[in-house]
């Protein structure tokens, strides 16, 4: 069975503002195409377990937008949006319209090999090899054109529910490793 993938779940508490950024951010078409914002009277509480990669020409955009530069590192920023969430900003080697361009998905576990396989086989897609040469990274997944999906090592404990999470065409439900999928709209 091969599932389709639908656009990115994200929970705001402050839809209005989080939406705002993200369309800005990435553009009105590819915001349409790659998420969905939703009312959440929860507040963020720890690190996504799901967050973005993108392209960026520069980060200034971002910050104009309201990010925050949570760290710097040689090869990429990680930065949170205005609730916080975070995402990491690639430096783009084409120039892109958009302040930013979503070009991944990244998923913490704890078994990122196993997850990433047990998603192989349900949205398609090459599983290749990740930078420490095991097989975590999913290419040409269903539904996500030019999207890398990402499984990475981490093993902090889940106490939360995803503040970000993907949708799926159909109905949702949960994956082996406790992730909520959301039925896409």
């Amino acid at each position: 069975m091969t599932l389709s993938l639908g656009p990115l779940i994200v929970a705001a508490a402050d839809p209005a503002a989080v939406e705002r950024f993200w369309r800005t951010a990435l553009g009105p078409d590819a915001f349409r195409d790659r998420l969905r914002i939703r009312q959440d009277r929860e507040p963020k509480v720890v690190k996504n377990r799901v967050h973005p990669d993108l392209y960026v020409n520069e980060i200034a955009p971002l910050l104009a937008l309201g990010a925050t530069v949570l760290a710097e590192y040689p090869e990429w920023t990680t930065l949170a949006d205005v609730e916080g969430n975070e995402f990491c900003a690639f430096p783009s080697a084409t120039d892109i319209d958009s302040p930013a361009r979503l070009f991944a998905v990244c998923t913490d576990s704890d078994r990122p090999e196993e997850l990433a396989s047990w998603w192989a086989e349900r949205v398609g897609g090459n599983l290749r090899a990740g930078p420490d040469g095991t097989l975590r990274w999913l290419y040409d997944t269903a539904g996500w054109d030019g999207v890398v999906w990402k499984f990475v090592r981490n093993s902090d404990e889940r106490v939360a529910p995803n503040r970000w999470r993907w949708s799926v065409l159909g109905a949702g439900f949960v994956d082996p490793q406790g992730n909520e999928v959301s039925a896409a709209r």
